[in-house]
């Protein structure tokens, strides 16, 4: 009974904000995010303690001013995400551009295969949606939603223009099979791991459990490596999906350091995208929850 109530919710809630105006589906979710700003009082104090992790310099007030603009974004990507299938290449003409498209082009056409490192930051879900839109599908790492029903209305959504999508149960040999076929695929790797599929590395200064999946797969299969991230540039009233230049692999000969080296430069790469666009990010996620041995708790 309780999943079938999930997905009817999720169905209703699809189809009434996809049935709105854009503008008005943002308002609508944004609205949404004050309602959970109010109403989760665990989350706003995890995104308290994150800011004052990563921000310590930040008055109290500036910190809780930033966690508000975060729910308000988390709020609108919400709305966004219910206008997905109804976007085109012209409707989002005016919505989306491009930032280092040639960085994505010159690392796909060495045919090894593309390593996205990316996080929940921006519009995630849209950034690999508007890519397939624009005619380059990708493959995606997700985690299955706990609802079956659920995670397939979401996945058929994500995938509608050629995307893939590969779960985290299944994440190493996917992700070896897209690389020999030369794929790209995105991973969000800014989210709390445990030992041994996780190692530690500094992100804004304190050490965090981190994915060292995308590491191992890059030093075994020479795929290139960089950054993509879709933010919301208020200045130009419109989303740009960057691609930076590709990362250089450290390639020492020594295993394990190479994997904690480059697992490193790949946090403060996305590290880097977060200090411009710090209301976009996911800071109600516990980040640091595991800890070093000896360490104590940081929640």
């Amino acid at each position: 009974m309780r999943e079938a109530l999930e997905y009817a919710f999720a169905w209703t809630l699809l189809r009434l904000m996809g049935a709105l105006p854009r503008n008005a589906a943002r308002r609508a979710g944004a609205a949404l995010g004050f309602l959970a700003w109010c109403v989760l009082p665990n989350l706003r104090r995890t995104g308290l303690r994150n800011l004052e992790l990563a921000f310590p310099e930040l008055p109290a007030e500036g910190r809780l001013r930033l966690l508000r603009g975060v729910y308000r974004h988390l709020g609108w990507q919400l709305g966004e995400f219910c206008q997905m299938p109804c976007y085109t290449r012209d409707n989002t003409r005016d919505l989306i551009r491009y930032e280092g498209l040639n960085h994505y082009l010159a690392a796909s056409q060495r045919g090894k295969g593309v390593l996205i490192v990316t996080g929940h930051l921006g519009a995630w879900e849209l950034s690999s949606f508007w890519h397939s839109l624009m005619g380059h599908p990708m493959t995606m790492v997700i985690r299955r939603l706990d609802n079956p029903r659920v995670d397939k209305l979401v996945n058929d959504i994500r995938c509608l223009h050629g995307n893939r999508v590969v779960h985290k149960d299944d994440f190493a040999r996917g992700l070896l099979q897209a690389m020999r076929r030369g794929d790209t695929v995105g991973i969000l790797m800014d989210t709390n791991m445990t030992p041994p599929q996780g190692v530690f590395v500094p992100f804004f200064g304190v050490p965090a459990c981190t994915a060292s999946g995308l590491a191992r797969v890059a030093l075994r299969t020479g795929a290139a490596v960089l950054p993509g991230f879709l933010v919301w540039e208020p200045a130009e009233d419109k989303y740009v999906l960057h691609f930076d230049e590709q990362i250089p692999l450290i390639a020492t000969g020594d295993d394990e350091h190479d994997v904690l080296a480059n697992t490193a430069q790949f946090t403060a790469a996305i590290e880097v995208f977060i200090r411009r666009y710090p209301d976009q990010w996911l800071w109600v996620h516990r980040r640091w929850k595991t800890r070093p041995e000896g360490e104590a708790p940081i929640y």
